[in-house]
């Protein structure tokens, strides 16, 4: 066993014995995906597991647990629950702080310790390949003419992240979001389920977790709010723009460890993500989700969600979501 690995050390002092504090890391590591398989918190969290596998940067095993439920509200009590345990970290991503702003998580986003910004996504809107809506104009003019014929899926809560992005392109190309009607799921494989089951019109998720079902072609991309065409599967797909309606939406994306974690973790883990996101590993994973590296240290990641709080409170009161 080697002198870091070793979980304590033995010193002799003045005759007795002192047990020295464990070096960090020495245990297994949980990276908590708070939604079920197949949506971008999974995506997300097996992506990371992989590269700190592959590219041997964390000395003990890791594995991604699944904590679904309210948004996301699960998994944050989730970590609530670990507070100041040094090996349990989470991703999230524009839940996090609307779930705080509108009180359907069990506290503030602050809580939680910030490590790094990792990427950014966008979301698209999907239907199915058979779907009579052969453009995102087709599907806006259906929306305008009977708002509640036309039910869209998601895998966030309502008022949550695939609900507010359409939301937001909805009110920009005058439609009122309040009539609008929501399916709303745990995660993107379940809205993507009940899409190829013709249950609903379309699908609000972000592009990562819809790319398997472009490239199967059972699912057609429509536009993606992305401020210019995306690369790779998506490069036919028209931006919200190009449809007229002069709207963007980013879902950005990183990693927290829990309430209390030690100033060493902490360390650890900013340090340590960040030559992940370096490594040609993770450079694979972000160009096959189509994400955009984004990487930001945790300074920096917590005055960028200090300032998505308030442009997301802003949102969300001018949506009406939120007094």
């Amino acid at each position: 066993m080697s002198i870091r690995s070793a979980v304590m050390a033995l010193t002799v002092l003045a005759g007795g014995i002192t047990f020295a504090a464990e070096t960090y890391p020495s245990k297994p590591l949980e990276i908590v995906a708070p939604a079920n398989p197949g949506g971008g918190f999974d995506a997300l969290a097996r992506a990371i597991s992989r590269s700190l596998d592959t590219e041997k940067l964390y000395p003990q095993s890791n594995s991604v647990i699944n904590k679904p439920g309210a948004g996301g509200a699960i998994g944050f009590a989730y970590m609530q629950m670990k507070s100041k345990d040094n090996y349990e970290l989470t991703v999230f991503s524009p839940p996090l702080i609307i779930g705080s702003i509108n009180g359907t998580f069990p506290s503030r986003y602050t809580e939680l310790t910030p490590i790094a910004k990792l990427i950014t996504d966008y979301q698209v809107f999907l239907v199915r390949a058979d779907s009579p809506y052969k453009t995102f104009k087709d599907l806006m003019a259906a929306v305008k003419r009977n708002p509640q014929a036309v039910k869209f899926a998601g895998g966030s809560a309502a008022g949550n992240m695939d609900h507010l992005a359409f939301c937001k392109v909805a009110k920009a190309a005058g439609v009122d979001p309040s009539k609008l009607v929501y399916v709303a799921f745990s995660g993107g494989g379940e809205a993507m389920t009940t899409l190829l089951g013709g249950n609903v019109a379309f699908v609000s998720t972000g592009i990562g977790e819809a790319i398997p079902q472009i490239q199967a072609g059972t699912v057609r991309a429509l536009a993606v709010t992305a401020p210019e065409r995306r690369g790779g599967p998506m490069a036919s797909v028209p931006t919200v723009k190009e449809a007229g309606i002069n709207v963007t939406y980013e879902v950005w994306r990183g990693v927290f460890g829990t309430p209390g974690m030690s100033k060493e973790a902490q360390e650890y883990w900013m340090k340590t993500l960040k030559t992940m996101s370096t490594t040609k590993s993770w450079a694979d994973s972000v160009q096959k989700m189509q994400w955009v590296d984004a990487y930001a240290d945790a300074a920096a990641f917590a005055k960028f969600l200090a300032e998505e709080n308030k442009s997301y409170e802003d949102l969300m009161k001018n949506l009406g979501l939120v007094k």
